[in-house]
């Protein structure tokens, strides 16, 4: 295997594997237009600068059209008959400050913040693995074995190059992922964790249709029902103030237990060809990056995922209420939704690949069975007092025995109604 760093090989020109030097200039003209994005370097593990671009670029390519004003006025209309719909089915009260459209880029721009937050602690950790895998700085040339003579006057720019190529190669595949996840995505809150922090409610009307095509439902109550989605979604986050912090905290939590495959990084390393420079979406479409499951990680993920669910079976249930006698195909609207979200779409899948977490919650129905039970054993009012504390939500364990969750929650031990109100 080579021991040079990018792949190079000792050798001839024209002989195989051999390193010509007429075919650096292009190279390292490419990569370094990659590299100088944000003045050159990242100020973090991830160039939030290149991300963008790379994002913005893709959806362009892909196509994305600016949202009409038409499309801008039936979402505000549906945002607020889905307020006015939830408030019967939901103790906590309106949190809509604003309902936007947003196209593709739009959704980007919004919530590149957020998801700044999210890739941010698993990216810190992919730092550190890449760093221990290169030479250290001011590493003698001499010391690096087979490195041809011609190479020797740039052994310690090279390096320098190599320590940044890592947060590039990374970079470069979550505004991909991004741009994946923004073709996708139906509202700000379409992945389970929320992307606003300011009460703005947003739909994707370019999304909402295609998600709607093939329903044979009509355009406006796909668009309804996806608003009160959002609005249902905005409603908890904003009145459960513990809950996004515990969201981010298990993220978090997942972060620290991230590991990397050491032997394959290296080896994607050794082997990047230098004169090719789609070679590094070669590497990016192998995997390279994606992190080796822990127990610890296993764990965490765990968490998350019972959490999401939780949030999504609540939102399902309050939804289903709201809807009742009221949309002639809001069975069928449910259950695409269910499917969706416990299945997850590609983007969401490539995100997965990403940084190895999914945002997905696998026990979405047994979730709302959950909450369904709640509601029926004490009413509504007690169903969501069940928010007020994390120690008051339902585990992984309860999810596989509601009956006995909801006997022991009924007794006088646990809040009611009139406490609630307090």
């Amino acid at each position: 295997m080579n021991d040079l760093p990018f792949g190079f090989t000792p050798g001839q020109p024209g002989e195989p594997g051999g390193f010509d030097m007429s075919q650096i200039g292009d190279a390292l003209q490419e990569l370094g237009r990659m590299l100088s994005t944000s003045g050159g370097e990242s100020a973090g593990p991830v160039n939030w600068d290149l991300v963008r671009d790379v994002a913005r670029k893709t959806l362009a390519e892909a196509g994305d059209p600016s949202v009409l004003d038409v499309e801008r006025a039936a979402i505000t209309d549906a945002v607020r008959l889905a307020d006015v719909w939830l408030d019967p089915a939901t103790a906590f009260p309106s949190a809509v400050l604003a309902a936007n459209a947003w196209s593709r880029s739009e959704w980007l721009e919004n919530t590149l913040g957020e998801w700044q937050r999210i890739i941010e602690p698993v990216a810190v950790q992919m730092q550190e693995a890449m760093s221990q895998l290169l030479p250290a700085a001011g590493t003698d040339p001499s010391e690096l074995s087979g490195l041809p003579p011609e190479l020797m006057a740039m052994a310690g720019p090279m390096l320098g190059m190599a320590r940044q190529l890592g947060a590039v190669m990374f970079s470069t595949q979550v505004g991909q992922g991004l741009a994946e996840l923004a073709g996708q995505v139906v509202s700000s809150t379409d992945v389970g964790i929320p992307l606003t922090r300011d009460g703005r409610a947003a739909l994707l009307p370019g999304n909402v249709s295609e998600f709607g095509a093939g329903l044979e439902i009509p355009a406006d109550e796909v668009r309804l029902f996806l608003a009160l989605r959002e609005a249902a979604h905005q409603r908890l986050f904003t009145h459960v103030g513990w809950l996004r912090g515990r969201l981010e905290g298990a993220v978090e939590s997942y972060a620290r237990g991230v590991r990397v495959d050491s032997a394959r990084m290296e080896e994607a390393m050794r082997e990047l060809d230098p004169t090719r420079p789609e070679a590094i979406q070669d590497a990016l479409a192998s995997g390279v990056f994606e992190p080796v499951d822990t127990p610890e990680q296993q764990a965490s993920l765990a968490r998350l995922e019972t959490l999401l669910a939780l949030v999504e079976g609540w939102v399902d249930v309050v939804v289903a209420e709201a809807i009742s006698n009221r949309l002639p195909n809001a069975a069928k609207l449910r259950e695409t939704l269910r499917r969706r979200r416990a299945i997850g779409g590609p983007a969401e899948k490539t995100f997965a690949n990403l940084v190895g977490l999914e945002l997905r919650p696998r026990r979405l129905r047994d979730a709302a069975s959950l909450w369904d039970a709640l509601g029926d054993a004490k009413g509504m009012q007690w169903r969501d007092a069940q928010w007020d504390h994390p120690d008051l939500l339902p585990d992984d364990s309860d999810l596989d025995d509601i009956a006995s969750f909801v006997l022991a929650r009924t007794t006088d031990d646990f809040p009611n109604a009139d406490d609630a109100s307090q």
